[in-house]
């Protein structure tokens, strides 16, 4: 997999690779979003991008913008401001994370796992115990008995699997499950939770509430 790590702190980006070249990764290093895009142009196979939003020359959502008229590549942003109109600036854009600094860089890996799953792989079921999703054919069992989900739930539900372990934002959800354009707040999130851990039972608290940041599909019991 060839990570491009595009930031214009040296030590950030030196910390960053270490840790992709640990899970051998193939690294690509930008100071900023003008050689960011200079270097795509020349190598644009890159797997996924970790992009920091403020930079000379040029931001990381300008950057972002440029990048994807050359390939829709999946990116995770990073930013040293955690106000909620940078992220959901960064969703309606399409991006697929976003980060804010300081943050884990093991986290940092996990998410990149994650959207690298995603990204290369469709998932076809999934069991837990007694908890089954049959992707194929849209079902969703708990102990052996077919449960019924509105169709946000059941995208709910999918998203929380491919992304287990990992917290969710409530504007990741949001973005991701309802689109950049949907006009909502944490209310539509928390009460389409609530419903899908009704319908899970016994399975309810495998969405765990992550507090001051949304939600988290976890299996340790």
């Amino acid at each position: 997999m060839k990570v491009l790590i595009v930031d214009d702190e040296t030590l950030i980006r030196n910390i960053i690779k270490e840790y992709c070249i640990n899970e051998g990764y193939t690294t690509y290093e930008a100071k900023d979003g003008v050689e960011a895009i200079d270097f795509f142009k020349k190598h644009s196979d890159i797997d996924i991008v970790v992009l920091d939003i403020m930079m000379p020359n040029m931001d990381g959502f300008t950057a972002y913008g440029e990048i994807k008229k050359i390939r829709n590549v999946p990116t995770i942003i990073l930013s040293a401001r955690s106000e909620e109109y940078d992220k959901l600036a960064g969703f309606n854009l399409g991006v697929d994370d976003y980060l804010t600094k300081p943050f884990s860089p093991r986290e940092l890996i996990a998410r990149i796992k994650a959207i690298l799953k995603r990204s290369n792989k469709v998932m076809e079921s999934y069991t837990y115990k007694g908890l089954k999703v049959d992707v194929k054919a849209h079902s969703v069992y708990v102990d052996d008995k077919e449960i019924e989900l509105t169709p946000k739930e059941y995208e709910l539900l999918l998203y929380f699997i491919e992304n287990r372990s990992i917290a969710l934002t409530r504007e990741q959800l949001l973005s991701k499950i309802w689109g950049y354009d949907f006009y909502g707040d944490d209310r539509t999130i928390d009460t389409h939770i609530k419903t899908l851990r009704s319908h899970l039972g016994p399975y309810r608290d495998l969405i765990k509430t992550i507090r001051g940041v949304g939600y988290k599909f976890d299996e340790k019991e």
